[in-house]
């Protein structure tokens, strides 16, 4: 049996040593190495595109990103790393993980449960984005997007808008263009506040909007276009929209 490659992301040093010790108790029923530890999400995300993680032991309460969002990010992957989450008693999220049948354990951990978790990850299915959505249903603070074998994160805050094209939602900064594959239906949803609809195909960021101008609409008609901090590009409102936008612009 090749050993399974392990990363363990906590924030907590004593908890991430724990949890070494553990690994150790369960090595003789389970082979595994421990690939590497990180304390955060973005530095766990980074060790797993380093040493191609077959497992990642994950916290849930984490500051910066969470254990879910970290789990999320890693689902762009083509082959990401099973995950079992950790967590302190806490009993909604303790109910959240047994209605969605995601793995959990609870601090402090114990040899057995953690044993049992381990050989149960070998045969785990790929998480859902929908699942982890409803277990924690807060918006991320990045999006994700898979470059050559790796996860590159976009901070939500970063974004001047995004454009559906095709298959793929095109992510726009002031430094460059990513695609991602979520839907801009859903991208909608989950940043109601943070982004707003001027176009079936395209959502802008509110805090950057500076103003209108006029232009033409897709048909070539006269129309009124969107004025972006940061961003050169005018952006068309559609008719549909105008309305929307027109209230969102009023002092």
């Amino acid at each position: 049996m090749t050993p399974a490659r392990i990363v363990i992301v906590d924030d907590e040093q004593p908890a991430r040593s724990r949890l070494r010790e553990l690994l150790g108790d369960c090595a003789g029923e389970f082979p595994h190495v421990v690939a590497g530890e990180a304390a955060n999400g973005v530095d766990g995300l980074e060790l797993v595109a380093q040493g191609a993680a077959d497992l990642a032991l994950v916290d849930i309460h984490m500051p910066g990103m969470s254990g879910i969002e970290f789990a999320r990010h890693l689902q762009v992957l083509e082959h990401p790393p099973a995950v079992i989450f950790i967590t302190a008693h806490d009993q909604y999220a303790v109910q959240a993980f047994e209605v969605n049948a995601v793995d959990y354990l609870l601090k402090p951990v114990r040899a057995a449960r953690l044993l049992a978790a381990l050989k149960k990850s070998s045969a785990s299915a790929r998480l859902e984005r929908e699942v982890l959505e409803r277990i924690d249903p807060n918006p991320r603070r990045y999006f994700s997007v898979a470059e050559r074998g790796r996860v590159t994160l976009v901070p939500v805050t970063d974004v001047l808008f995004l454009r559906a094209e095709l298959k793929y939602v095109t992510i726009r900064t002031r430094e460059r263009e990513f695609l991602i594959e979520d839907s801009l239906s859903q991208i909608e949803k989950e940043f109601a506040g943070t982004f707003v609809r001027i176009h079936r195909n395209c959502l802008v960021a509110r805090a950057l909007i500076r103003g209108v101008e006029r232009g033409a609409d897709e048909d070539g008609d006269a129309g009124w276009s969107v004025i972006l901090q940061g961003c050169e590009e005018k952006l068309p409102v559609s008719r549909r929209q105008w309305a929307t936008l027109k209230e969102l612009l009023k002092p």
